[in-house]
């Protein structure tokens, strides 16, 4: 069959499905579970004999949205809020998979710009951070006590300042996404040239282990948070430049949609980092290394296999499900 002749056989049924989807039309999970069987032979057909067409992705996208309707719907599934935890959110990461890796290898693009720009032009980070941070920071690092700046404030008014500028800053990271994942670009070099100027300077004042073991305590979540954010809006963008076999319109809000809930799931992250730079930063300086390395390893760990393996595993599951719906 030709593939116009194939289009045009299945059209009807595949925006019903689609609908059944995105509109909820269809509330009864057996009644979703036959048509995603349906969907997965069109799916198999078009991979076989139109393996070059833009059916495949249009397909693709929509199975892999039908899993998440199915999962969620099913009738032993009672908790939604266990489930956007536990299923849906790491599907939508190795959904998007490819967005993270690009967040990553921009943020951290820009750290090393940053950094560089700090060796080559001793000016730079007093021009990023400003003199009368670098200043203090020098005072302190003269007494003995690098980040003694951590110290600052009570810890319970530390710890709401700091999560909610975080939040905020993760907030307008995805929303700048709709400037086709410019602005987004933006908000990464900035807080990438920040970041990567910051440790340079403890690096050239000898006190970079002292930094690495004090601000990475809570930095581990809270930079691995923002990278996660800035996937999300380099999504919307995506969403909004390339729409695929969708109209922009629904591209657009399916990006807004998916895009949402993945900076949602970074949130309990961004809270725990402000807690333990409200609260546990500030005694870095007379922890033993052994508990602060100890902290940084955890929280990294942590945030790294939900958003770097899990998902992959969750994916997995559902894959060996196939069959069985």
């Amino acid at each position: 069959m030709r593939e116009v002749a194939f289009i045009k056989q299945n059209k009807e049924k595949w925006l019903n499905f689609e609908k059944a989807i995105f509109g909820r039309t269809l509330k009864n999970p057996d009644e979703l579970a036959s048509l995603y069987i349906h969907l997965v032979n069109d799916l198999s057909y078009a991979q076989t004999y139109y393996p070059k067409s833009k059916t495949i992705l249009y397909l693709n996208h929509l199975t892999a949205k039908a899993f998440q309707k199915i999962y969620k719907t099913k009738r032993e599934d009672t908790n939604r809020f266990v489930s956007f935890w536990k299923n849906e959110v790491p599907l939508l990461i190795y959904q998007y998979r490819r967005y993270v890796l690009y967040a990553f290898i921009i943020f951290f693009g820009f750290v090393t710009i940053g950094a560089l720009s700090a060796a080559f032009d001793d000016t730079f980070v007093r021009i990023i951070l400003g003199d009368d941070y670098v200043n203090m920071t020098l005072e302190n690092i003269d007494k003995g006590d690098p980040i003694a700046v951590y110290k600052n404030g009570s810890n319970w008014g530390s710890f709401i300042g700091i999560t909610l500028n975080n939040i905020y800053i993760g907030i307008k990271s995805f929303i700048y996404g709709v400037f086709g994942g410019l602005g987004t670009g933006l908000v990464m070099l900035y807080n990438g040239i920040m970041l990567g100027s910051f440790q340079y300077f403890f690096y050239e004042q000898g006190v970079f282990w002292e930094s690495v073991r004090g601000i990475w305590i809570h930095g581990a979540m809270e930079i691995f948070a923002i990278v996660i954010e800035g996937a999300a809006g380099l999504m919307l963008g995506a969403s909004i430049l390339f729409p695929k076999t969708y109209s922009r319109s629904t591209s657009f809000k399916i990006g807004i949609k998916d895009g949402v809930k993945i900076l949602i799931s970074t949130f309990p992250f961004t809270i725990l980092a402000g807690f333990l730079e409200g609260y546990v930063t500030r005694y870095s300086n007379i922890m033993p290394n052994w508990l602060s390395v100890g902290i940084i390893l955890i929280t990294l760990g942590m945030i790294s296999y939900y958003y770097l393996i899990y998902p992959f595993i969750v994916h997995h599951k559902l894959n060996k499900s196939h069959a069985i719906i």
